[in-house]
């Protein structure tokens, strides 16, 4: 059985920062390729932020240079730091790792962030 479980999110004022974190148990981690999306009111889930198993970042434009994903082999972590937050950041942030497309997508249930003033 796969786990994802997520934690961080909060509420904080624009310009504010949070980390958001997931673990993952029941996969070798290490070989899984992981993100984070999010889905705000209204709106489709959309990819934020992707990391490859060997290390490789990608982002969505919107929160380049704001936000920064990384993982932590050793403790089966990935986390998704996120400064100079804004409203349209708002939204439910979900974690996901996928080894290929016959093994996942596994979801964690999500974290609710909200930005406000």
């Amino acid at each position: 059985q796969v786990q994802l479980v997520e934690s961080g999110g909060g509420l904080v004022q624009p310009g504010g920062s949070l980390r958001l974190s997931c673990a993952a148990s029941g996969i070798t981690f290490r070989t899984y390729a992981t993100s984070w999306y999010r889905q705000a009111p209204g709106r489709e889930r959309e990819l934020v932020a992707a990391i490859s198993s060997s290390g490789t970042p990608n982002y969505v434009e919107s929160v380049k240079s704001r936000f920064t994903i990384s993982r932590d082999n050793a403790v089966n972590m990935v986390y998704l730091q996120m400064n100079s937050l804004k409203p349209e950041d708002t939204a439910v942030y979900y974690c996901n790792a996928q080894r290929n497309y016959m093994d996942g997508p596994y979801w964690g249930k999500g974290t609710l962030v909200t930005v406000s003033s």
